[in-house]
């Protein structure tokens, strides 16, 4: 969608916006108090979403309230980043407790969607505090989706990581600098992991979110530049695992939304980080787990029961793409499980179901996602090159083999690929695409194999020939044997936007004995070297390594591990 703005050089002229509406330009010379650009992103036949920049240019405030009045019948319906109130034509929009602050200069965004008929008009006058504003409008009438992954905004391409560098985290990267031979892959994009409320401003003296942008503008230049962030933190998160269940409870919705999404959104809606792409990838581990963890199946688990009838996994779903989907520069992608999870039949399809209806939640619509992201965090082979899921030895179906189990897919790429097809048949954007996380899953080093196993019986030729060297794949915690995957890069197959490190090699799953510790992580035995295994894993031993750290703190011997058995293999 266009926008047209108006100049500050042309004094008193006419400037046709978007719509057709007239709005007025203030002289250059003039002592202008506020500015407001108010945009129209996304409009349909009875509604639309609205994002407003206001920016101060008079004394510091400590508290701000901006007003307009509609000329047609529209009516605010939600917001957020701001208290947004209506009465009749006269709408008020006043900072939330967390964005009070506006500076000389200073900026502020906020959102909302709205209900109309009729026209669509800009409108014509605002004011801050009582001082009216001059207008940088644009939308209305004219409205509509424009290009791009995620719909909503003309601003977005259709594809983030193409021809943009990304960001690396200098944090992560002095870690991996620091190991023997790590200077290979310091200099690799990664994963910035807001994992709770404390890390939003950062944790232990680390980076928080605007250190980590404001790294990002030094490292962008004059090209452009992709930040990867992770936003974890779910009530009740993480139901069918200990390692990483989270701070807040089951019934804490409310503050995951006013205390973890809302002060994202705000900083991330900040104008200055306006010229990055940001990708976020949305809550991990969450939505699947009320597919293949819940009821009669022998997989249950009490806590992903309770969020399942709570429904706060797709409130909050539904909450975080809704206020991240809102800014023009944000692309949301869903977590969507691995092949080794949700490949089989009794899986697949319900789990797109349930990822729509997370979508469609909270004020959230298909177009605030970008697409989707699979093998986050796991170790699932990107390509099997040895056998297929066609492949019969004996006349015994590869699919009936131990490793594979029935399940329709067998390796990464093949399920990324056909979920996207099917996440369209169920009413997404045909142009979304998928990201896969290969950033420790490439099975290489001296035991890959470099053909296929002995046709002797079906298990021989699957387990002779696989790259996954795991006992189950449903083992996912510091997997012995894993090594680096394919570098990060954009557009690498049909559908995938890029492969990404989305979880920064060398930082734990989990601790493999229970550790004291304030950051809401608990013990799960599936970290456990000894531990002899459960339902989810078929009762087979864990595979994880010992003397593994609390989950996201470094953790030496598995980065160099990793670093032995990358493939491709490293220089």
């Amino acid at each position: 969608m266009s926008r047209t703005r108006t100049s500050l050089l042309a004094a008193l002229a006419l400037v046709a916006g978007a719509t057709g509406t007239a709005v007025v330009a203030t002289p250059a010379h003039a002592a202008v108090p506020c500015t407001v650009d108010y945009k129209v992103q996304n409009q349909w036949d009875t509604g639309f979403t609205a994002a407003v920049i206001v920016t101060n240019n008079s004394t510091a405030k400590s508290s701000w309230s901006v007003k307009w009045s509609y000329a047609g019948n529209q009516k605010v319906t939600s917001g957020w980043n701001a208290q947004i109130s209506q009465s009749g034509a006269a709408v008020t929009a006043a900072n939330e407790s967390y964005n009070g602050s506006l500076a000389t200069g200073g900026s502020v965004s906020f959102g909302f969607n709205a209900s109309y008929s009729g026209t669509n008009a800009v409108p014509a006058t605002f004011t801050l505090d009582g001082a009216t504003c001059n207008v940088d409008a644009g939308g209305g009438n004219g409205g509509g989706t424009g290009g791009g992954s995620g719909g909503g905004s003309g601003s977005r391409v259709d594809n983030p990581y193409a021809g943009a560098k990304v960001y690396v985290n200098p944090e992560w990267s002095a870690h991996a600098a620091a190991e023997p031979g790590g200077t290979r892959v310091s200099n690799q994009p990664t994963g910035v992991w807001l994992d709770r409320i404390a890390a939003i401003n950062g944790v232990n003296g680390g980076m928080g979110l605007r250190a980590h942008l404001d790294e990002a503008l030094k490292q962008k230049g004059s090209g452009e530049e992709v930040v990867q962030l992770v936003v974890y933190d779910l009530p009740g998160r993480d139901c069918s695992a200990l390692a990483s269940n989270g701070e807040l409870g089951p019934t804490e919705i409310d503050k995951y939304k006013t205390q973890f999404i809302d002060p994202i959104a705000a900083i991330l809606s900040d104008p200055k980080y306006a010229s990055l792409r940001i990708v976020t990838t949305v809550e991990l581990d969450s939505l699947p787990n009320l597919i293949t963890n819940t009821g009669s199946r022998a997989t249950a688990v009490p806590q992903c029961d309770t969020m399942k009838a709570n429904g706060n996994y797709v409130k909050g779903v539904g909450y975080a793409l809704a206020k991240l989907g809102a800014i023009p520069n944000v692309y949301n992608y869903v977590d969507a499980g691995h092949h080794g999870w949700l490949g089989w039949d009794d899986n697949f399809a319900p789990t797109a179901d349930l990822l729509k209806q997370a979508a469609t939640s909270e004020g959230a619509t298909v177009d605030d996602v970008a697409g989707f992201i699979t093998n986050t965090a796991n170790y699932s082979a990107l390509k099997e090159d040895n056998f297929t899921i066609n492949d019969t030895v004996n006349g015994t179906s590869v699919r009936q083999s131990k490793w594979v189990d029935w399940n329709r897919y067998v390796d990464e790429l093949s399920y990324a690929q056909a979920f996207r097809d099917k996440l369209v048949s169920v009413g997404f954007n045909s142009n979304i695409g998928m990201l896969i996380d290969t950033s420790r899953n490439g099975w290489g080093g001296s035991a890959r194999p470099t053909g296929p196993g002995p046709r002797t019986d079906v298990d021989a030729y699957v387990n002779g020939g696989r790259y996954d060297r795991r006992i189950n794949t449903g083992n996912w915690c510091n997997q012995a044997g894993a090594g680096l995957g394919e570098r990060p890069q954009a557009n690498p197959a049909a559908g995938i936007d890029a492969y990404v490190w989305m979880k920064p090699p060398g930082e734990s799953d989990g601790s493999s004995s229970a550790i004291p510790n304030d950051e809401g992580k608990g013990f799960d035995r599936m970290c456990d070297p000894t531990y002899t295994g459960n339902a989810r894993n078929n009762n087979n031993m864990s595979g994880a390594l010992p003397n593994a750290p609390l989950s996201g703190h470094w953790f030496s011997a598995q980065f160099r591990q990793l670093m032995q058995n990358a493939y491709p293999p490293l220089p």
